[in-house]
């Protein structure tokens, strides 16, 4: 692999250059980040092929390794720094209550914020201190291309921005909701980042006291959404689209609910992922008329 060699405090100022090879990851070694570059470009060094990793899953969040599930052994926590060069190890124990906080052990390095790239988006997290959920990037494709420019969507449950940022670069203006006042902080700074702040609007706190007015789209990424989908009702019109989140054996049925608020609905039940055993995350795509 053909690559750059920079401080790590530069990898922001170097995000969007177009010598980047964005498809293979960044290896940190001895501080410094050796960013890949694409053929033709010129390179400080050229890193041999690495054999391919058969060691513990991890997911790589800017140059935080993160581990889930049973806590890491020690040679699981060294084959992840050998293979990965990361800045630091952070197993993730649980994730807990409605804001689904973290509760985390640092295993090796040091963690805090981090600029993460994905599909073109960039985030800003600490993953010790807020969720980050890499499981969605077909969702959060599949919503960018499901919004026309000009519509008004709310992000009941927006997070640092996972659906918020790419709906909004698509032209979309976006009611961005969050109850987390730390997760909400990374949101504003990510809109930034992003350079969408003139079509996002940040509410931080409880989605269903800071709905305002007739939206055009919803979605509602959280597995309590159906337990809300009365209080979107109040703000939804024939030709709405509600994108409704929910975990279980089978998908619940809106269509109860939307009949007490006088709308017929067309229900689209998509399977997400499988969870844990015998349970599924689904959307529900909900089209009122």
């Amino acid at each position: 692999m053909k690559a750059r060699i920079v401080p790590l405090n530069e990898i922001p100022t170097i995000k969007d250059e177009e010598w980047r090879d964005t498809g293979r990851h960044i290896w940190v070694q001895n501080g410094m980040a050796h960013i890949p570059v694409k053929d033709g470009y010129r390179y400080d060094t050229e890193l041999a092929d690495r054999k391919p990793y058969t060691g513990r899953g991890y997911q790589l969040i800017g140059n935080i390794a993160v581990v889930h599930g049973i806590r890491p052994t020690e040679k699981e926590i060294d084959e992840i720094d050998k293979q990965t060069g990361a800045a630091g190890i952070l197993w993730i124990r649980s994730l807990n209550g409605v804001e689904r906080i973290p509760e985390t052990e640092l295993l090796a390095g040091e963690t805090g914020d981090v600029l993460h790239r994905e599909e073109g988006i960039s985030y800003w997290i600490d993953p010790s201190r807020v969720m980050f959920s890499q499981g969605n990037r077909e969702e959060k494709k599949r919503m960018s291309g499901a919004v026309k420019k000009g519509e008004r969507v709310a992000d009941m449950f927006a997070g640092i921005g996972y659906f918020t940022l790419p709906v909004a670069r698509k032209g979309a203006h976006v009611h961005a909701m969050e109850l987390n006042p730390v997760t909400c902080g990374y949101l504003q700074r990510n809109c930034k980042e992003n350079h969408v702040t003139d079509r996002v609007t940040v509410s931080c706190g409880d989605c269903r006291t800071r709905l305002d007015g007739l939206y055009d789209r919803f979605i509602m990424g959280h597995f309590d959404a159906l337990s809300m989908l009365p209080d979107a009702l109040e703000h939804a019109g024939k030709g709405t689209v509600l994108h409704v989140h929910s975990r279980g054996p089978a998908p619940p049925s809106p269509e109860g609910i939307t009949g007490e608020y006088g709308f017929d609905a067309s229900v689209i039940t998509r399977k997400i992922k499988k969870y844990a055993p015998h349970q599924w995350h689904f959307v529900q795509d909900v089209y009122l008329s």
